[in-house]
């Protein structure tokens, strides 16, 4: 089915507008951005599993197995020069001084340093949570409850929302965490992350956001929203690779905080050893500090270089796109899903107006009724045991809903 202008301009009509002062002309960018990507066999909707690596973050990547393999000159080649830029890059786009930031593995150890250096389970308390976090931490706050932690699991509504009244009713003085995906994985639903953190904050608690589906994806502005903590991967829409992600720590929560582990990049400062040949003499094995911001709290060890040489194209490309006008394009798109497939009756569970890259329908047994239907017409996507979820990127384009559209059936599947 292809849809009309007009078909569009009805379906952005029932969906409440969201104007955004920074969003610059579309064809001010190029968008969508198929040129910057490798030609794809098929038609891909699923960018919020797997981001594809843009073409200039493989060329970065082959720069470096060259400079790795010592194949040539390199003089003048910095992977702490790229470090640094990587990091400013990310700040840039979600909000956050380069002191505030600090390298991670992943999404998951970020929430589980942020949890450790809060001191739980041991020192008791209430964390609230949704049920529209990711599910991978569902696993995290049940283990803390068998533990002997108060731990409250908000539920979604009807329209998959999280209703902010009942986080109201949850928050409470004995409340020490909240903890949330800014856009969730499971239907793209995005959190006001400024009323979160004020609810929590007026009651004490702290506020942990998972960004992994906001940043690069979604403005974001983690310090004009009073987040305290954050994290994410860099493998979805900053358009990275896995083994590097970011953690977040609000400035004037640092110092509040132990350090949860001791990590080699912690250190700073001089570094004076004592046990080997001319050393100085010392009472102890060496002298050292502690590196400033949150490095010198919550950094690990080894950082991916792979991952920091593809981020440093990416991060930048993204920066040149826009992400105010990478929403404006892809809103059209998510429009003609939305109204589309509820005009054919799929329950949704992606409420109206939303403006995440991610759509998502309930349907009973969907891998079963259609995972080889999309396979054989050359569409990927997320399908679940009962749901399906479409994952739009900068490459994707009108065309590509079209063909998604005519491929579904007309009617749920019975």
């Amino acid at each position: 089915m292809k849809l009309s202008r007009r078909d569009l301009v009805i379906g952005a009509a029932a969906v409440p507008a969201v104007a955004d002062a920074t969003a610059q002309p579309i064809d001010a960018v190029l968008l969508p951005a198929k040129a910057a990507f490798a030609k794809m066999p098929y038609v891909y909707l699923d960018a919020g599993s797997t981001h594809p690596m843009p073409l200039g973050a493989k060329a970065a990547l082959e720069e470096y197995l060259r400079y790795k393999t010592r194949d040539g000159l390199w003089a003048g080649y910095s992977i702490d020069a790229k470090e640094k830029i990587v990091l400013a890059g990310f700040g840039a786009l979600v909000g956050a001084a380069p002191d505030e930031l600090t390298f991670i593995q992943s999404t998951t150890m970020g929430e589980n340093l942020v949890l450790k250096a809060l001191g739980f389970p041991e020192g008791g308390g209430r964390i609230v949570t949704d049920a529209l976090h990711f599910f991978g931490s569902f696993y995290t706050y049940g283990e803390l409850a068998k533990l002997g932690m108060d731990v409250v699991t908000l539920p979604m509504t009807p329209e998959g929302r999280i209703d902010m009244q009942a986080m109201a009713a949850a928050v409470n003085d004995k409340t020490r965490l909240v903890s949330i995906s800014h856009v969730s994985t499971t239907n793209g639903f995005e959190h006001d992350l400024k009323a979160v953190c004020d609810l929590a904050h007026a009651h004490g608690a702290y506020v942990y956001a998972d960004i992994v589906h906001g940043a690069g994806s979604t403005p974001l502005d983690l310090r004009a929203a009073g987040v305290d903590f954050a994290a994410t991967s860099s493998y979805k829409w900053l358009m990275g690779d896995f083994g590097l992600g970011f953690l977040y720590v609000r400035r004037e929560v640092q110092e509040k905080l132990p350090r949860p582990w001791w990590g080699y990049h912690q250190v700073g400062g001089r570094f004076v050893t004592h046990v080997f040949p001319f050393d100085p003499p010392g009472q102890t094995v060496a002298d050292y500090g502690y590196a400033q911001g949150a490095a010198g709290k919550f950094a690990m060890g080894t950082t991916s270089w792979t991952g920091v040489v593809q981020l440093e194209h990416s991060l930048g490309f993204i920066q040149k796109l826009g992400v105010a006008n990478i929403q404006a394009w892809r809103q059209p798109m998510a429009v003609a899903i939305q109204t589309e497939l509820r005009r054919r009756g799929y329950q949704p569970m992606t409420p109206l107006g939303s403006r995440t890259p991610l759509v998502a329908f309930a349907l009973k047994d969907a891998r079963a009724k259609l995972g080889e239907l999309l396979a054989k017409n050359d569409l990927r996507l997320t399908v679940s045991a009962n749901r399906f979820r479409v994952s739009l990127g900068v490459f994707n384009d009108m065309n590509d809903i079209d063909r998604l559209l005519a491929v579904l059936p007309k009617a749920p599947p019975a």
